[in-house]
């Protein structure tokens, strides 16, 4: 949620739903009559939603309602998954090479991201998708030696070479 919530007198229903501190709901009031309820409590009267008829407001302190916000916020945040970081194979890449690009993966995954392994396959490299395979299939060997993860999508023919996406388990 972005744009900020209607507080006290600046909501300009004449009529609101309103729920006390506790969550308790104390049905269709006044505004007024909810601004002097809140006021009264040292609470300010905060509209939840307008998306319904009445609006829906709840009293609570404003202060602790955004800190609540920006916690949901961010929960919600890490639980899709963070950032989408691609891995780069080629099509001749040496042992030394493909356990540095296990590491870097590896890293990515412990930071809670998920990780796009890419293998790009140019002119004669076409023809050889089964060894291309093998080499995905090494990496993700190593990988998961290391740490546990799950394919998010599967091993794909792209136009350019091959792809797939794995993350944390």
């Amino acid at each position: 949620m972005n744009r900020k919530p209607l507080v006290n007198n600046q909501i300009r229903a004449r009529e609101v739903r309103l729920i006390d501190e506790t969550g308790k709901q104390l049905g269709v009031i006044e505004l007024e009559k909810a601004l002097k309820e809140a006021q009264e409590r040292n609470l300010d009267l905060i509209q939840v939603t307008d998306k319904v008829q009445p609006p829906i407001c709840k009293m609570m302190d404003y202060g602790k309602y955004l800190y609540r916000e920006e916690k949901k916020r961010k929960k919600s945040q890490k639980q899709t998954g963070g950032d989408l970081k691609t891995i780069r194979l080629g099509f001749n890449i040496s042992d030394h090479d493909l356990e540095m690009r296990v590491n870097q993966a590896e890293k990515f995954l412990k930071q809670g991201n998920k990780v796009r392994i890419e293998l790009k396959l140019r002119g004669r490299e076409k023809a050889l998708q089964g060894f291309a395979r093998e080499k995905i299939s090494k990496f993700l060997n190593i990988l998961e030696n290391k740490i546990s993860h799950k394919t998010e999508k599967n091993l794909k023919k792209e136009m350019r070479g091959l792809t797939m996406i794995i993350s944390k388990q």
